[in-house]
């Protein structure tokens, strides 16, 4: 038996206004926290990428078995950028035995891209041995010691993570949370 009136199915106007102001209610709560989250990510991916690079310049000073000196950089990165300390780039070059000997660009990279507004803190430049280890060539700026970079996050924002990618003599490169005791409990924190 078929009924007059057919129950109608949806949602009435004053169902979908009420919803959508509940919605936009909850977006402008939110969002402080997501702008810190989102920033986080940025100062997170930039202290991967220069962790990376630490390491890949590692890596080729071995397989190459030269000496080969990472940077930072405000410039393009290549062969022949100049090495700043607090650069927006990075890259890795050979360094030459002979004085005639070419230089060979290994990688690099930006930052700015990558996170607008994380700054890195830090030397301008590492050089690695033909066994991965850290060395003091005057010429390239490179001064062997444990190395710390800091990556910062846009100055007035609260909350933000405080990244360090620390670079020991023997080569190894560690990220750790500056704001952090390494410790049993926290073990992606920096050493004292």
């Amino acid at each position: 038996m078929l009924t007059r009136f057919a129950r109608q199915r949806g949602f009435t106007l004053v169902e979908l206004m009420v919803a959508i102001t509940v919605l936009a209610i909850l977006f402008f709560l939110a969002l402080p926290d997501f702008r810190t989250w989102i920033q986080n990510t940025r100062i997170r991916s930039v202290a991967e990428a220069l962790q990376n690079g630490v390491r890949q310049a590692q890596a080729e000073a071995v397989r190459r078995n030269r000496t080969v000196v990472f940077f930072l950089t405000n410039a393009e990165p290549s062969e022949t950028a100049a090495a700043v300390a607090d650069g927006v780039n990075w890259a890795a070059r050979t360094v030459p035995v002979l004085p005639n000997e070419p230089v060979d660009f290994v990688r690099g990279g930006a930052f700015s891209d990558v996170a607008p507004g994380v700054t890195i803190t830090g030397p301008a430049a590492i050089c690695f041995n033909a066994v991965g280890q850290q060395v003091t060539i005057a010429a390239q700026g490179c001064a062997a010691a444990s190395t710390d970079y800091d990556v910062n996050g846009p100055v007035g924002m609260t909350d933000l993570r405080r990244l360090r990618i620390n670079v020991s003599l023997g080569g190894r490169a560690r990220m750790c949370d500056r704001d952090k005791i390494l410790s049993d409990t926290h073990p992606d924190g920096c050493s004292p």
